[in-house]
């Protein structure tokens, strides 16, 4: 008796032409969901204050100067909640888009097929796996600690939205321009490595035990030479808030704190660098090692819980792109458009007028594509680089960075005198440093595109 054929499926072919429809949904999730939110981030934030929301109301026909006081503050709650529900789901969003692009960038890096089956290009697959972890059972170990366990990745989560209350997204769209926004931003992600390490201890398990420890050490190690190399712009703009130091810079890169300070650039690049440890992203992921301690501190969790933690992994790369960007590279500067143009198209009136709105959606667009460039360059270092050692990771932080951004701190503290008594310096140097860089990125580019030819790769995107 013959034995039936084995039916092989070739997983090197895509999953043929993806239909027409397919191909639009996806276009319209793709792009639509970014969008929309975003436009409500843009109307919403200037909404949100006090007297521009009784000024549209009043302008819709509803005068609230004769409500009450409680009245008046209830619905400012309300427009608050609103605008931080739009900034969380801005947030989740923007989280699970970052998973199937770095999917996709990884499968393109390694040679790999990646995401496509789910939607045009696999668009879809980040959405199918949040509703399977949605889904899914909810399980608890028997001898963890079950109410320390349930409440870990709140913590996490919390720490991760809270950071968006002081994210500029435009020159006035932002939720509350505190002036200590830095320091806010640098206080309310420490709770992230509190519930990293509750989530670790809670499971009782070893493996999520070492990986809650190692991911504190990892975290307050590297918040030392993060915290002095956000000094450096602070000291550079004079102010702690985050639309202040975009404001102490210029549009053009020439005036950025980046480009117009070399020890800034220093600065930058540890702050890159501390970033990258913080968040656990390779060549840092130590907590989460799977060769070392199966998952880490998520070794216990599974379901719901499970997709909180990677959904402010994910959502974390968005958030150090636009803090480096609003520290060093000028935020959401618009060319042309300095303060007197913002004020000018601002009026005298209570709402201001639509060039007003077409300026605040123009610095949006720069300040949002200047984030997914450095987003991208956060992946690319990713899928480039192996994971480190323990004492390498640690030897990095206190024998190299610690003591080069200190070096950054007094510099800069001695460069400010030489700026404030020679004012041209900072421009020549602005411009030197501007045309270093293009040159080192010329080369860069060059480099790669003789590498790709030298191994006989080329751009295919059939099996998109």
């Amino acid at each position: 008796m013959n034995a039936p054929a084995i039916k092989n499926q070739d997983l090197s072919k895509g999953p043929g032409r993806t239909a027409r429809g397919v191909v639009l949904a996806t276009l319209a999730v793709g792009f639509g969901l970014p969008t929309v939110l975003l436009a409500a981030v843009l109307v919403l934030s200037p909404l949100s204050k006090p007297a521009m929301l009784a000024a549209a109301l009043r302008a819709a026909g509803v005068d609230v100067s004769g409500w009450s006081q409680t009245g008046q503050y209830a619905l400012w709650l309300v427009a608050m909640a609103v605008l931080a529900l739009i900034l969380v789901s801005f947030g989740a969003v923007i989280s699970g888009m970052t998973v199937w692009w770095e999917m996709r960038v990884s499968a393109r890096m390694q040679s790999r097929i990646g995401y496509n089956r789910v939607g045009a290009a696999g668009f879809f697959q980040w959405i199918a796996d949040a509703v399977k972890l949605l889904l899914k059972e909810d399980l608890i170990p028997a001898d963890a600690d079950r109410l320390l366990f349930r409440a870990a990745p709140y913590f996490v989560l919390v720490g991760f939205a809270l950071v968006f209350v002081a994210l500029p997204f435009g020159e006035s769209l932002i939720a509350a321009d505190l002036n200590v926004g830095i320091f806010y931003i640098t206080a309310v992600t420490a709770l992230v490595v509190v519930g990293i390490l509750v989530a670790g201890w809670s499971s009782n398990s070893k493996w999520a035990l070492f990986g809650g420890m190692r991911s504190a050490a990892q975290v307050i190690s590297y918040e030392i030479p993060a915290g002095l190399a956000v000094m450096v712009p602070v000291l550079m703009s004079g102010t702690l808030s985050m639309q202040g130091i975009i404001r102490s810079q210029g549009a053009w890169p020439w005036e950025w704190h980046a480009l117009t300070n070399p020890f800034a650039m220093v600065a930058f690049a540890i702050f890159f660098v501390a970033q990258l440890a913080e968040g656990n992203r390779t060549p840092f992921d130590l907590p989460e090692a799977e060769s070392e301690l199966v998952a880490g501190y998520l070794s216990e969790y599974s379901a719901f819980r499970f997709a909180l933690f990677f959904l402010v992994e994910f959502g974390n790369l968005w958030v150090m792109s636009a803090i480096s960007v609003t520290l060093f590279f000028g935020g959401w500067q618009v060319p042309f458009a300095g303060p007197e143009v913002f004020a000018a198209a601002r009026g005298a009136g209570d709402l201001p007028g639509l060039a007003w709105w077409g300026l605040q959606l123009a610095s949006m667009l720069v300040f949002v594509a200047k984030t997914l460039v450095l987003l991208n360059v956060v992946v690319w270092v990713r899928w480039t680089l192996p994971r480190i050692r323990v004492d390498q990771m640690m030897s990095l932080c206190w024998k190299y960075l610690v003591p080069f951004a200190f070096v950054c701190f007094v510099a800069t503290l001695l460069w400010q005198i030489l700026v404030a008594r020679v004012p041209a310096t900072a421009p020549v140097v602005g411009g030197l440093m501007l045309v270093a860089a293009i040159v080192a990125g010329f080369s860069f580019l060059r480099l790669t595109r003789r590498n790709i030819s030298a191994v006989g790769d080329r751009v295919d995107f059939t099996n998109w």
